[in-house]
Formats: structure tokens, C-alpha cells, sequence
């Protein structure tokens, strides 16, 4: 036995032993070829020149049909300099960003290829170069392709490179064609382009600035934005820590260029952003390199086709109605305020696929280049959708009943109540929503478990992220203070219209390189982020302020339409005010807010029969206009229908059927073709938040008024009135008393 078992151990041994030397064979065999076929490569393949070889090559944005031109990118701005006229301070601040072994590196790096090898064998994408002369190789063919023989071609280019020319050769060519960003090519173009001036006077903070930026020009725009110029601190500070310990400057010099950017002149923006498109281009450019993973140079100058997923026709639309009714709130504004201080934003969302159809982000990207469609701001009552979603989640249905008056939240000092301190009574989920009453829906998230992190649960699973403001405000958090951005918004509500399926918003479909090689195209993932009867149930509510509630004008589209009003206020200032709403097919935000910061009082700007600016005037009257046109001809398709969720907690109260319009009120139409009586308190919608940051909050919004000279018409209640209701807002214990600088009272409203 023991025999038998040495005699099958050495039979192992030498069975190993053998597949051991032959794979050793082969590796070696396999070795001598790659060799061979790498010296032949290396004696065959020429050295590019840089000024002959380098060319751009006009990359073109397409609309979503692929044939009709959105606009086009940089065109090549380059001025070659020769390497005794290019500043120290540039060269060493630009070894000290990429590349501090340059002088002693054989012109590739070793590990960088080896990255890049297990990338591709494990299925990755290939590495970027990690030396200046494999940049410098890459960016004289501007080659997008993923592929191991563009790879293997720099590679041996990198090597031939290294060791046939001298290092300040590849240096020279290096700077003079390296992408600096805003079109331009080498660091002379780039000092022109960013501080105005010659790039032999560049100072040591610009140069160590230039350096910095080239390493992601888009990320690091200093004309991005705070985000981006911290990110370019960041940057900046590490090249100067890497040309101090190069020696490059004095201990001196880095202490004073350390704590801050150097200040960036003023330049003009090449007129191709002018307009609305100027933002369209800008968002484009910004996800290129975000999720297609182009280099800056390659987008700029690589000749590609860019098919975005903007709509042209919706996004005309989008543009001409956003400026008609800004104008016509400047033209009929009380005072002199500044029209160009309003801004309204149009962010419109394919329910399906997240595809940005048309956004309006301003009217001129060139005079002022903040994005109103992406910049958030307080959502006001559009947030109380995510409350819903947290409330059919945990336990309660659109038949639970909550506290529709006046009263102060366990362990507060703040009173909660309505828009001009109405009452309401008990009233189902499904009527605070429609009349957006602020007293429910605090009532709700404090009876549900943790109830303000479910709700920024639901908010965050609908699409819209967490601001930075949201966990502060505690119970009140969907009355109105939480920012969130209209593209957001608009993806939030398009989750709910997919049947709880969650896509992320982009503006890029397909890429196509120079060669008509698809290099990226966009993929849906359509992710289920919400249960599927929970989202139709919300939007079963959210009909409910289409059809009865503060939403009305919406249904003037003719088709299934979900929805919200929402306008927030602070003190006596009207900080937003908004409309999202959504068909089966496409979802829509529109955000009015003014001032340079977006936090200035819209009241300025309201309608003369208004009492205040209200989401459901311009915001609302704006989303029809444009809705109009974008579904012009598209089939109607009707929402899902819901199964009633079957309420686990708290108290519920069987809605009674809504008494019939009367001659001269129209349930669905705002507004009425002539005067109604004066609604009584616990018969007008609730529109937006009274949060004010003292005990005592003021009021901000009520239900739409009527187009003059009518007054303002309340919504038939769609429950009959609870025997606990309290038909005037008489003061109590627990109620605010309107403060003499309050907004006018409810039965002011409807005064002519």
C-alpha cells in the first residue's frame, strides 16, 4: 500500500514536472514572439511630429434625431512657442502636477502598464497614461478608442520617444499642445485664455494654477462655480507642495501663494454658449467627461458626434414659454423691479428613461452662467409627495385622518398651522394633499417611526438627494424648506409615473468617434426604488390636486395629469414657488424664484389679482403652456391603476361624495366664469409652508385666485365637514394669531 501510494506520488510529480517545463516552454516561446514582434513594431513605427501630425478636428451636438445640430464645440486655439521662451516655473509647475520623475523616467511607467494590462484582461477599460510622454503620445492622435493596439502603439511610441529625443524636446512639445480647457491648446493659448497675459509673465501662483487645471479642465473651471474652485484649491496646493520639494521655489514663495487661488480676470465666453443653449452645451460637455470618460481633449478636438436627448421641438417650447411669462411677470410687476432678476426654470424628464427631453436654465449662458434647472432650491409643498410615499409605506393609506387644524407638535415651541391659519378639521391623506395642508402632514411624520428619515428615505429612492438643509428641519421637512433642484424634481416625480421605477437623468444618448466607431451610449437602469402600488396610489393622490384641488389649470392638458403646487415663504418673503407634474410618458418641473442668489422675494412679480406669487399662477400657467406643446400628438396613456392599501395604523374616515358644481363654479377649471360667494376657511385649499424661523411662522400661500376681475374660488371639499372642524379661525391655545405684517387674511383674498 505504501508502496503503491510513492509510486503514485512520483507518477504525480512527474506528470507536473513535464506540464511545468512545457508551460515554462511556452511562456518563454510566447515571450521571444511578443519580444519579436515588439522590437519589430519598434523599428517600424515613425515618431509623430507635433506641429504637422497634431490636429483637431470640430466636435458637433446633435438633438436626439441625430440630424439636427444643437451646436459645436471648440475649434483649436494654439500658438507654438519654442522651449528658451516657455517660463521655468511653467515647466516645473507642470513636472510637479503629472509627472515628478520625468527627468529620470524611461518615458513610460512600468506599474501604469501593468494596470492597464489587467484592466483589459479582466474585462476593464484601459488605464490613462501615467507620464508626461504617454500623454504627450496620446494627445497628438486625440484617440478615443478602447482598444489594447492603441494601447500597445503608445507604448512603443512612449519608448522610441524616451529614448531618441531629449527630455526638454518632449517637454516642448508636451506644453505647446497639452488641453488647458476653453478651447485652448498649450500653455500660451492658456495664459491668454485664463489671466490675459503672455505666458513668459506668468506669476508663480498662475503657473502653479494652469497646472493644476490641466489635469481636469472641466472639473477644475474656475468659472464653475464654488464647488469647482474648492476642488481646484485642492489641486493648486498640491503642485505647489510638489515644486517646493523639487526646489522649483522657495519656502517664501510657497507660504504666500499657499492659502488662496490667484484672482482669475474677467474673459469673454466664446459666443457659441450665448443664449439658452449655452447651458445645454455646457451640461453636455460636463457628462462627457463624467460618465463617457473622455479627456477634456478628446471632446474638444476629438471630431465626435454628440447625439444629446433634448427633443428640439419641446425644446423650443420650453424656451419660448419660459421667457413669455417671465416677461409678462416683469411687464405686470408692482414697482420697478428688475426684470432680469426673475428666473424660471424648465427641467422635462422622459418617464421611461431619465432622458433629459428640453431644460431652460436661464436666457443667456454667456451673461450669467448659473443653471436655475440644476441649482437647487426650497422645494415648497412639491416635497409633501415625498411625505406620502413615507406614509403609504409605513402603515397609513389616502383614507387615514389626520389633524388638519392648528397645534403645536409634541416637545415644540412652534406652532404648525394652515395658510392663513385655516381649519380644516379631520381630513384624509388624500385631501391634505390635494389642498396641501401643512398641520396633516406634520401630524403624519411625527406618528410614523422615525418618520423624518423616512421621509428623506422616500425623497432620496424617488431621485432627488439629500441637501444640505434637510435634516434640520425636523417634522416640517416636506412644508417647504428642503432644496432640491428642478432636474431633480422632475426625476423624482417621473419615478413615480414609471411605476416606482427609478432612472438618473442624462443629457448625452450616444457618442460616435471620428472613425464611426460608438465609443459610449447611454443605458437605462431603471431601477425599482419604490413599490410599484405604493407610487400608484401617490399618483392617484396627486390627480387629486389636478382635479379638485390646488392644481386645476393642469387639467386644461386633457390627459391623465399628476401633480403638485408648492410656494415657500419666509417671513413676509416669497422665496419659490413651483408646479411639478407629470403625464404617464414625461414629467416636468417649473421653478420661479428671483434675485441673484435665487433667494429674493417673488412678491414683486405677481399677477395683478393675486394677492401673492403663487405655484399655482406663473409656475402652473408656464407647465400647461409648455405641456401643450410637448404632448402635442403623443397617444394618451393613462396611469396605473392602484389597489387601496389597506391602512395599519391610525384612524380612517370614508370620503362622502362631493356636492355638485354649482352654475357658476367649475370643479376642474380655473378660473370661474364668474364671481363665487367668499369661500369660508375650512373650504380653501392650502397651498405652501409657514415656516418662519421664530415661534410665530407667517403665511405664504392659499389656493389660486381667479383671473380678474374674479375673485379668488375655492375647490368643492372633497369630504363633508367634520363636526371637529372649526369654521372661523378663531384663536385658541394652540393657534397663531395673525401678526399685524401678515399677509392679507382669507377673506381678504377675494376683496377686488
Amino acid at each position: 500500500m505504501a508502496k503503491a501510494k510513492r509510486r503514485a506520488k512520483s507518477r504525480a510529480r512527474e506528470i507536473w514536472g513535464r506540464l511545468g517545463i512545457g508551460a515554462l516552454v511556452v511562456f518563454l516561446l510566447g515571450s521571444l514572439a511578443g519580444l519579436g514582434t515588439f522590437l519589430f513594431l519598434y523599428a517600424t513605427t515613425d515618431l509623430p511630429d507635433p506641429n504637422s501630425d497634431f490636429t483637431t478636428n470640430t466636435t458637433f451636438l446633435y438633438y436626439e434625431d441625430g440630424r439636427n445640430q444643437l451646436g459645436s464645440l471648440a475649434v483649436q486655439n494654439r500658438v507654438t512657442i519654442p522651449y528658451a521662451e516657455m517660463p521655468q516655473l511653467m515647466k516645473d509647475a507642470v513636472v510637479a502636477a503629472e509627472n515628478r520623475t520625468f527627468w529620470e523616467d524611461p518615458g513610460f511607467s512600468v506599474s501604469g502598464i501593468m494596470r492597464s494590462v489587467y484592466s483589459i484582461a479582466t474585462g476593464g477599460e484601459l488605464q490613462g497614461g501615467s507620464t508626461i510622454t504617454q500623454q504627450y503620445i496620446k494627445i497628438l492622435y486625440l484617440d478615443s478608442g478602447q482598444r489594447l493596439s492603441r494601447k500597445v502603439n503608445e507604448l512603443i511610441l512612449a519608448t522610441k520617444m524616451g529614448r531618441e529625443l531629449p527630455k526638454e524636446e518632449i517637454l516642448e512639445g508636451y506644453l505647446n499642445t497639452i488641453y488647458f480647457g476653453r478651447g485652448a491648446y498649450g500653455i500660451q493659448a492658456a495664459a491668454k485664455s485664463y489671466f490675459l497675459k503672455d505666458a513668459k509673465d506668468l506669476t508663480v501662483e498662475e503657473s502653479a494654477a494652469l497646472a493644476a487645471i490641466l489635469n481636469n479642465p472641466a472639473g477644475f473651471n474656475p468659472s464653475g462655480g464654488p464647488e469647482k474652485l474648492e476642488k481646484l484649491l485642492g489641486r493648486y496646493q498640491y503642485v505647489l507642495r510638489g515644486m517646493l520639494e523639487m526646489g522649483a521655489i522657495t519656502q517664501a514663495e510657497f507660504d504666500r501663494a499657499q492659502p488662496a487661488l490667484p484672482t482669475f480676470p474677467e474673459v469673454p465666453i466664446n459666443n457659441r454658449y450665448g443664449g439658452p443653449k449655452g447651458f445645454l452645451i455646457s451640461m453636455v460637455e460636463d457628462e462627457l467627461t463624467e460618465l463617457a470618460g473622455l479627456t477634456e481633449g478628446e471632446i474638444q478636438g476629438g471630431g465626435l458626434k454628440v447625439v444629446t436627448t433634448l427633443n428640439k421641438t419641446m425644446q423650443s417650447a420650453a424656451t419660448t414659454t419660459a421667457q413669455k411669462y417671465t416677461a409678462q411677470a416683469a411687464a405686470d410687476a408692482e414697482g420697478s423691479p428688475d426684470p432680469a432678476d426673475l428666473h424660471v426654470a424648465i427641467a422635462s424628464v422622459d418617464t421611461d428613461t431619465g432622458a433629459l427631453l428640453s431644460l431652460y436654465g436661464g436666457p443667456d449662458y454667456v451673461e450669467n452662467s448659473r443653471n436655475w434647472a440644476t441649482t437647487p432650491r426650497p422645494a415648497a409643498s412639491t416635497f409633501k409627495t415625498f411625505a406620502t410615499i413615507a406614509g403609504l409605506r409605513n402603515g397609513f393609506s389616502l383614507d387615514s385622518v389626520f389633524n388638519g387644524d392648528t397645534f403645536t407638535p409634541r416637545g415644540d415651541t412652534r406652532t404648525v398651522r394652515n395658510e392663513f391659519s385655516n381649519q380644516y378639521g379631520p381630513v384624509t391623506l388624500r385631501r391634505a394633499t390635494a389642498e396641501s395642508i401643512n398641520t396633516a402632514f406634520v401630524d403624519m411624520t411625527e406618528q410614523i417611526p422615525d418618520g423624518v428619515n423616512e421621509v428623506i428615505r422616500a425623497a432620496n429612492d424617488a431621485g432627488a438627494p439629500t441637501g444640505s438643509n434637510w435634516e434640520a428641519q425636523g417634522n416640517r421637512i416636506s412644508l417647504g424648506a428642503a432644496e432640491v433642484s428642478p432636474v431633480n424634481m422632475a426625476k423624482s416625480y417621473a419615478t413615480l409615473a414609471n411605476g416606482g421605477r427609478r432612472n438618473e437623468t442624462h443629457i448625452v444618448k450616444q457618442v460616435i468617434d471620428r472613425n464611426g466607431i460608438v465609443v459610449y451610449e447611454a443605458a437605462s437602469a431603471d431601477e425599482e426604488t419604490i413599490d410599484r402600488n405604493v407610487a400608484a396610489n401617490v399618483t392617484d393622490s396627486l390627480t387629486s390636486v389636478v382635479t379638485e384641488g390646488t392644481g386645476r389649470r393642469a387639467s386644461e392638458l386633457g390627459r391623465p395629469v399628476a401633480g403638485k403646487t408648492g410656494t415657500n415663504g419666509v417671513e413676509d418673503t416669497i422665496t419659490s414657488a413651483w408646479f411639478v407634474g407629470y403625464t404617464k410618458q414625461i414629467s416636468t418641473a417649473v421653478m420661479y424664484v428671483a434675485g441673484d442668489a435665487g433667494t429674493a422675494d417673488l412678491e414683486d412679480y405677481k399677477r395683478p389679482q393675486d394677492p401673492t406669487f403663487f405655484g399655482s399662477s406663473y409656475p402652473l400657467m408656464t407647465w400647461v403652456e409648455y405641456m401643450m406643446q410637448a404632448t402635442e400628438g403623443m397617444p394618451i396613456e393613462e396611469f396605473d391603476e392602484p389597489i387601496e392599501i389597506e391602512p395599519e395604523r391610525g384612524e380612517t374616515l370614508t370620503p362622502s361624495p362631493s356636492p355638485p358644481p354649482s352654475p357658476s363654479e367649475s370643479p376642474s377649471e380655473e378660473p370661474s366664469p364668474s364671481p363665487s360667494p367668499s369661500p369660508t376657511p375650512s373650504e380653501t385649499p392650502s397651498e405652501e409652508p409657514t415656516e418662519t424661523p421664530t415661534p410665530t411662522p407667517t403665511p405664504t400661500e392659499e389656493p389660486e385666485p381667479t383671473e380678474p376681475p374674479e375673485p379668488t374660488e375655492a375647490p368643492e371639499p372633497t369630504l363633508a365637514p367634520s363636526p371637529t372642524a372649526v369654521p372661523t379661525p378663531t384663536a385658541t391655545a394652540t393657534q397663531v394669531v395673525e401678526p399685524p405684517n401678515a399677509r392679507p387674511t382669507a377673506s381678504a383674498t377675494v376683496e377686488e
